[in-house]
């Protein structure tokens, strides 16, 4: 596959970009947080996105959908990575969309995937229990009784929790093997209890405590949820790529505007170089992600291996480039003032969700056969 954007793809990012630096910059966010905003993001933005037809983008086009793709979205997330646009387009439009539509029966696709599409039902992964990433423990029980599943659990760091209608839920079976169950938020013996992350952006801790869903609520298309955080990794991969390249074109500018001793910082070998690195890194990062999103488009029998490639390369890039921003910035660079600050924290978050490098580093490692 080329890895280069053909025109459609061009005109949807740009398209993006000019929506997401008007309505939703990074003031954007800083308002959220000081307003108090208990949700996390601005439903008066997620209507204006909607409009957009980016939740449509890869619900399928017979059920009100776009049909435009992995690659599509992934463009789209790209950009909110570039203004930091808190929204849940990452795990209810592209995630749970691709849940629904790839491995749900005619009936869930019915009945979710208009809503996801219109932006009127939000789904997120409800998948890990503890305080570090690992999806092969799973002790939240899902018991059947008359036609029913009885969903009891605890999963932590649920993103969008305090907003989804929806959550997939991983929860181990009568036959020891691990389903992936559709648990609606207002379900009886559902506990929402909100988390504010260092990015700002909103979490959950979701307690399911005897929980009754029927059985067509389990997803049976899928053997585990391993797939479904594959696209979570990949999508958020195309959001880190965003945050990398908006911190070294600010950093380049601060370079060039910036003097000391009479002339611009940036003619300092020390600076100039450690920019040209960050460069080529995030030149190599745009292929690696495309490509990511390519196979998943054509649904590539490695993907897990793609995508922990993936991440762990968009994670130590977008890592430096953050780091580097808040050095190369100097002193300001560490005041709240400064919003090259606020892209190292979400960065933090971004790294460290569904797996950090290491994790990823180990997994394709293991995966390869090593």
């Amino acid at each position: 596959m080329a890895l280069i954007l053909n025109d459609e793809q061009v005109m949807l990012r740009d398209a993006a970009r000019d929506f997401l630096s008007a309505q939703a910059p990074v003031s954007h966010l800083r308002s959220l947080r000081d307003g108090g905003n208990k949700e996390g993001i601005s439903r008066d933005l997620w209507s204006q996105i909607v409009d957009m037809g980016w939740a449509a983008i890869v619900v399928p086009e017979e059920y009100g959908g776009l049909g435009y793709g992995f690659a599509g979205i992934g463009l789209v997330l790209e950009e909110c990575g570039r203004t930091l646009t808190p929204s849940p387009l990452l795990l209810s439009s592209m995630v749970a969309a691709a849940a629904i539509a790839q491995n749900g029966d005619e009936a869930q696709k019915t009945t979710y995937l208009p809503a996801l599409a219109s932006g009127e039902c939000l789904m997120t992964l409800a998948i890990d229990e503890g305080a570090h990433h690992a999806p092969n423990v799973c002790t939240t029980s899902a018991d059947t009784d008359e036609g029913l599943y009885r969903i009891s659990g605890t999963k932590t760091a649920v993103v969008d929790g305090t907003i989804a209608d929806t959550f997939l839920v991983t929860a181990r079976k009568s036959d020891d093997t691990c389903g992936v169950f559709l648990v609606p938020a207002d379900g009886s013996g559902v506990q929402v209890d909100a988390l504010a992350h260092l990015d700002t952006h909103h979490a959950a801790t979701i307690t399911m405590t005897n929980v009754e869903i029927p059985v067509g609520n389990e997803l049976r298309g899928l053997a585990s949820a391993d797939y479904l955080l594959d696209i979570a990794r990949i999508g958020q991969s195309a959001e880190l790529l965003g945050i990398a390249q908006e911190v070294f074109e600010r950093t380049t500018e601060y370079l060039k505007d910036r003097k000391q001793f009479g002339v611009p910082i940036g003619v300092f070998q020390g600076l100039a170089h450690r920019a040209a690195h960050l460069y080529t890194e995030i030149e190599l990062c745009k292929s690696v992600v495309l490509n990511a999103l390519q196979q998943l488009d054509s649904g590539a029998d490695n993907i897990g291996e793609i995508a922990s490639m993936t991440k762990a390369k968009l994670a130590a890039v977008a890592h430096l480039a953050a780091i580097e921003g808040v050095q190369m910035h100097g002193g300001m660079g560490m005041t709240d003032d400064c919003e090259i600050g606020f892209f190292l924290k979400r960065c933090r978050i971004l790294e460290t969700l569904y797996g950090d490098r290491y994790f990823h580093l180990d997994r394709y490692a293991r995966l390869r056969g090593y």
